[in-house]
C-alpha cells in the first residue's frame, strides 16, 4: 500500500513515500524561518524521485501531534488538500509514535517527548517489541522539563527526543510509518471536513492574546 507521509510537529518538517515498510524517498526540510513553506515542495520531490503520480497513492498519512502548533497546522493543511484532491483516506499517526519509529531501537520502553515550551514537555510511553513492532503503552502527558528524567526512570524508560542527550537525540520523522504499519492498518480514516491535529495546547498568540484581553478568543 503507497501512502504519502507528512510529519511537523517540531520544527524539523519531514516527507515520506513509503510501500509498507519500504521507503521509496524522503525529504527532511526546516519548519521556520525563510524555508517554513518547504514542506509542499517537499511532496512533490519525494513523488517526483518515486516515479509516482499523487493519484495513484493509497492513503495519506499525517502526523498528529501533539507538537508545534504552525508546524502541525501547515502540514494537516497539506495532508487534508491531497487526500481531498486525490480522493484517498487521510489516516492520522501520532507525532510521537513516528518519533520512536523514527530510526531502530532495542527492544524495550521509551518515553518519546517534544518541547511543548513554558517549561514543559509533552510525553508518551512506548514499547518496541523483540520483533520491532511499536505500540503505545501509555497516554500523552504534559511533564516538567526538568522532571523528563525522573518521568523516563519511574517507568523503566528511555527518554528519546529532540534535544535528548547521550545519543538520545531522535527527530519524529515521515519514514518513521514504514515501521508503525501495525498501527496505520489499524487506524480509522479521518473525516477530511473535521480532523485536526491534537495540538495539545493552544497556540502561544492566543495564549497571548486571551491574557491581553481577559477572555477566551472565540470565532463566531
Amino acid at each position: 500500500m503507497i501512502a504519502l507521509v507528512i510529519e511537523a510537529s517540531t520544527y524539523v518538517g519531514s516527507v515520506a513515500l513509503v510501500d509498507g515498510a519500504r521507503v521509496l524517498a524522503e525529504r527532511t526540510v526546516a519548519m521556520r524561518g525563510r524555508e517554513h513553506e518547504a514542506l509542499m515542495p517537499a511532496v512533490a520531490e519525494v513523488l517526483a524521485e518515486a516515479g509516482i503520480a499523487a493519484a495513484a497513492l493509497d492513503r495519506v498519512v499525517c502526523g498528529a501531534g501533539p507538537g508545534a502548533f504552525t508546524s502541525l497546522r501547515i502540514a494537516g493543511g497539506i495532508a487534508k488538500g491531497i487526500a481531498l484532491a486525490v480522493n484517498c483516506p487521510l489516516v492520522p499517526v501520532s507525532s510521537l509514535g513516528l518519533l520512536v519509529a523514527a530510526r531502530p531501537l532495542d527492544a524495550g520502553r521509551y518515553l518519546a517527548a517534544v518541547d511543548a515550551m513554558r517549561g514543559e514537555h509533552y510525553a508518551q510511553p512506548w514499547e518496541v517489541a523483540a520483533d520491532g513492532r511499536i505500540s503505545s503503552a501509555g497516554p500523552v502527558a504534559l511533564v516538567r522539563s526538568d522532571a523528563l528524567a525522573d518521568a523516563g526512570a519511574s517507568i523503566g524508560a528511555v527518554v528519546i527526543g529532540p534535544g535528548q542527550p547521550g545519543g538520545r537525540a531522535v527527530d519524529p520523522h515521515a519514514h518513521g510509518a514504514a515501521r508503525l504499519t501495525n498501527l496505520l492498518d489499524a487506524g480509522e480514516a479521518a473525516d477530511l471536513a473535521s480532523w485536526e491535529p491534537a495540538y495539545g495546547r493552544l497556540a502561544e498568540a492566543q495564549v497571548k492574546w486571551e491574557a491581553a484581553h481577559g477572555r477566551p478568543l472565540t470565532l463566531a
